[in-house]
């Protein structure tokens, strides 16, 4: 059994100044909004929610990059409407959002 029912991982990696990577597009940032609108929502701790940040997850060509398991389900954002739909729809309710599956 999973220590987690999701476990959410943010790509914060920042690499040499002119690549692309997560941290240049508000990855930390938007970590943070989720991990405190996770615990807002009551739904963090064992058996529930885990928002961690992650090193490289290697796709910063599609990014920035999220991916929670168990589901394996890798998203793209843009912005805190983003992550809400991630949060509400993904989390809570269980259904993949598909417009920013990558």
């Amino acid at each position: 059994m999973s220590t987690y029912r999701h476990h959410v991982f943010f790509c914060c990696n920042q690499r040499p100044e002119g690549e692309i990577c997560c941290a240049n597009h508000g990855a930390a940032a938007l970590r943070t909004y989720a991990k405190d609108r996770v615990k807002a929502l009551k739904l963090d701790g064992p058996g529930e929610v885990r928002i961690n940040q992650a090193g490289c997850l290697g796709r910063c060509d599609d990014g920035p990059m999220v991916v929670v398991y168990p589901d394996a389900v890798w998203y793209t954002y843009m912005d805190r409407e983003d992550i809400d739909e991630i949060i509400d729809e993904h989390l809570v309710h269980g259904r993949i959002v598909q417009r920013l599956v990558r």
